[in-house]
């Protein structure tokens, strides 16, 4: 739910050839019909793993990760509209979406189905959309801290929310004053922080009720993964609102016939820098139980 990394990055120019499974690397701005999404896949193999960034964090984020996952099977990461290099997309930025771009994204890179699918944060919002979108094409799931869903459908710690509204008019209005500066960076900024605040803001609305409406994943294997160190910016309600997200991440791991459930204790929301090699094995353990199919 809290990004953290922004822009600062040069926008990557040109268009790489797409690959399949066949192919190893994959680096690539790829057009979906009304923009252009940037992908980075590497590796052979399926199912394929599809990350799903945290809000505000962009694909490169994962590159530490992305090789290890790429020793066993084919692994992407993508960023999403106007996350640069990916340009802008249509509005409103809600998971049905930006669901709906990645599913085109990963058919016109030539990305073989059917996907595990990694989302973080509002990340894991958006694949569980994705999944009850398009049920064909996806073989696993794994949730790293996702939304609670109770809280983002509009259960409970008023004071938060009232916190989470105040920052999407914040990134609205920084918006809306880099879009009219002449500079041309500035736009872009502004761009990425225009979709940044419609992503967050959606998160309480069209959002929560698409995942809201989703009873069960069936038998899709599915990890979900809390952190278990409560966030500071929370305040005196920080250890009471970890408590709530744990038990609703326990709750969304029931969702699934083979649906598991790990605390990391030690870990922030931010669980594939401070956990890595914990979040790499539980990947792995899901691309081995969907190839398995048991």
């Amino acid at each position: 739910m809290k990004g953290s990394t922004l822009l600062g990055a040069a926008l990557v120019a040109g268009f790489a050839a797409c690959g399949n499974q066949g192919s190893s690397e994959l680096d690539a701005l790829v057009s979906v019909g009304t923009h252009r999404l940037h992908i980075r896949c590497l590796g052979t193999g399926s199912p394929a793993v599809v990350i799903d960034a945290g809000l505000g964090d962009r694909a490169a984020g994962w590159d530490p990760l992305l090789p290890r996952l790429a020793e066993r099977t084919r692994s992407c990461a993508y960023d999403r509209a106007a996350y640069p290099p990916s340009e802008p997309g249509p509005f409103p930025r809600h998971s049905a979406q930006v669901a709906a771009e990645l599913q085109a994204l990963l058919a016109a890179a030539e990305v073989d189905g059917p996907y595990l699918l990694v989302g973080h944060s509002i990340g894991g919002l958006n694949v569980q959309v994705f999944a009850a979108s398009y049920p064909d094409d996806v073989a696993g799931l794994v949730l790293l801290d996702p939304p609670p869903l109770a809280w983002i459908g509009g259960e409970g710690f008023p004071g938060l929310r009232e916190m989470a509204d105040g920052m999407t008019t914040q990134w609205q209005e920084e918006s809306a004053r880099l879009l009219a500066e002449p500079d041309a960076e500035a736009r872009r900024q502004g761009e990425f922080l225009r979709a940044l605040a419609s992503e967050h803001g959606e998160m309480f609305g069209a959002s929560a009720a698409a995942a809201a409406r989703i009873e069960s994943f069936g038998r899709t294997p599915l990890l979900v993964v809390a952190s278990g160190r409560p966030a500071p910016q929370f305040g005196e309600l920080a250890d009471e609102y970890q408590r709530f997200w744990i038990d609703q991440s326990r709750r969304l791991a029931r969702k699934s016939e083979r649906g598991e459930f790990v605390l990391i204790e030690d870990s922030s929301h931010n669980l594939y820098t401070d956990a890595p090699d914990r979040v790499v094995d539980g990947i792995l353990a899901v691309l081995g139980r969907a190839r398995q199919g048991s």
